[in-house]
């Protein structure tokens, strides 16, 4: 793919509905790879389905667990794949070979998993009710410190470079870590009012990251004023994003892959809004089926293509493709019929033998040295620091073909016997306080039939 030839000279973002992917059970919740070959979605039936977004078919589908799946995260080579269960287990898998490496249990629901960017040992785990966990592959865990200990409503995510982890609480204040020490490197609160942190996100390039709070507004950062600030600052957001006219609250948002665009799904309605982030205006409104609610989205890393889900479909939205055959040539003329033409003696010819005056000293082509074995890294693939080797990256899966007669072809051989089976470790995450008796948010009737009445005592863990 040249993804140089794929930019457009206009708008980079989508514009309007480019079909649906059907993964025949319910999804829930959707992620791209790194490259933006594969899309992992995961479903209310435990299944992890992974689609090759360049053919839109199913290249993998992990039986997974045994309740809905609401988070994923890919590793950066691609390699692995972490899940979050309702059902509070964590799960690392083999991609190729769709195995389970890890399994950790936890004693309260899970909330969001997310890998460390940089290292496929260390992952990042919201509990329910509960301060943020940092964990690694062994099943060693640190606790991330917490602003205030009875506030314990917790947002967390990783930072570009995952050199540290950035919490926010329900009274709006923001607190940076570093990682993997958590030592409070900056803290500032994110408006005068307190208002909940729903979510914290970071752009793919360049240092910018947004904040979702519940007064329904979405501040963008830079992350250069924050390491600034220090702690307890009072920071002014490069932009504030919001629907002025419906007042809209925010399911989730996203940056574009180029770091350029916000895009944000309504919490009311199956909507995508559309901000530039270097002028914070509104550019495009993306409007789904009436009657649906948003569950996700996520933008594609390298195109401007955004996958959202919503009534278990998974919608792709993407730019109108319009064939110009006029801009390959200057003197290129589109046909309405066929023209006769005739052609001329030598207009093929590699000299002309029928000139009969030389205008001038022929020019000779010259050999010119090709370069085809040193590989350029393409510009929107790398980050500004290091990058991986290429062959490192899993960017595809290999499909088996299916024969209808196998027993007419040749014999294959057996395949080998599991060996991943026998490497899975489990471990138990046990964490002092957590509340163990509640359903993950996911599992809660809208109705309120499921809530837990205001006498219901909590058991707690530890």
């Amino acid at each position: 793919m040249n993804l140089e030839l794929l930019e457009s000279f206009g708008q980079n973002y989508p514009e309007e509905f480019d079909g649906s992917l059907d993964c025949v059970s319910l999804a829930i919740t959707c992620a791209f790879n790194k490259r933006g070959t594969l899309l992992a979605v995961g479903c209310n039936d435990g299944r992890i389905v992974i689609w090759d977004f360049l053919t839109r078919g199913i290249a993998k589908v992990i039986t997974a667990h045994m309740h809905p799946v609401c988070s994923l995260s890919w590793s950066r080579g691609g390699h692995r794949l972490l899940s979050a269960c309702t059902d509070n287990n964590c799960c690392i898998w083999d991609v190729l070979s769709g195995e389970c490496e890890n399994r950790f249990r936890f004693p309260t629901p899970i909330l969001k998993a997310q890998f460390h960017p940089r290292n496929d040992k260390m992952f990042l785990v919201c509990p329910l009710r509960h301060a943020a966990v940092l964990v690694d592959v062994e099943g060693k865990h640190s606790i991330v410190p917490l602003d205030d200990e009875a506030d314990l409503a917790i947002v967390a995510s990783f930072d570009r470079r995952g050199q540290c982890v950035y919490t926010g609480n329900s009274k709006g204040k923001i607190s940076v870590f570093s990682c993997p020490d958590l030592e409070l490197k900056a803290s500032f609160r994110v408006a005068a009012s307190a208002t909940a942190v729903k979510s914290i996100e970071f752009a793919r390039r360049g240092d910018c990251f947004l904040v979702n709070t519940a007064d329904r507004v979405i501040r963008i950062y830079n992350t250069s004023d924050i390491f600034a600030s220090g702690k307890d600052a009072e920071i002014d957001p490069k932009h504030k994003l919001q629907d002025l006219v419906n007042k809209t609250m925010w399911k989730k948002c996203c940056f574009s892959g180029d770091g350029e665009y916000v895009c944000a799904g309504s919490a009311r309605q199956h909507a995508l809004y559309i901000w530039e982030k270097g002028f914070g205006n509104l550019v495009k409104i993306l409007h789904g089926t009436k009657g649906e609610l948003l569950l996700d989205v996520a933008w594609h890393p390298v195109r401007p293509i955004i996958a959202s889900i919503s009534s278990g479909v998974v919608s792709v939205w993407a730019q109108n493709q319009v064939e110009n055959w006029s801009a390959f040539a200057p003197d290129f003329k589109e046909l309405d019929e066929n023209v006769e033409y005739e052609e001329r003696e030598s207009e093929f010819d590699l000299s002309d033998e029928d000139r009969s005056v030389k205008s001038g000293p022929t020019k000779e082509d010259e050999d010119l040295e090709v370069d085809v074995t040193c590989v350029e890294p393409v510009g929107a693939f790398c980050s500004s620091d290091e990058e991986m080797d290429e062959a490192k990256i899993l960017q595809f899966l290999p499909i088996a073909p299916e024969v209808e007669d196998p027993e007419e072809g040749p014999q294959l051989p057996p395949p080998p016997p599991p060996e991943a089976a026998a490497t899975k470790r489990s471990y138990d995450i046990h964490l002092e306080g957590s509340i163990t008796d509640e359903p993950h948010p996911l599992l809660l009737n809208k109705s309120g039939k499921e809530k837990q009445g205001p006498n219901k005592k909590m058991k707690r863990f530890g």
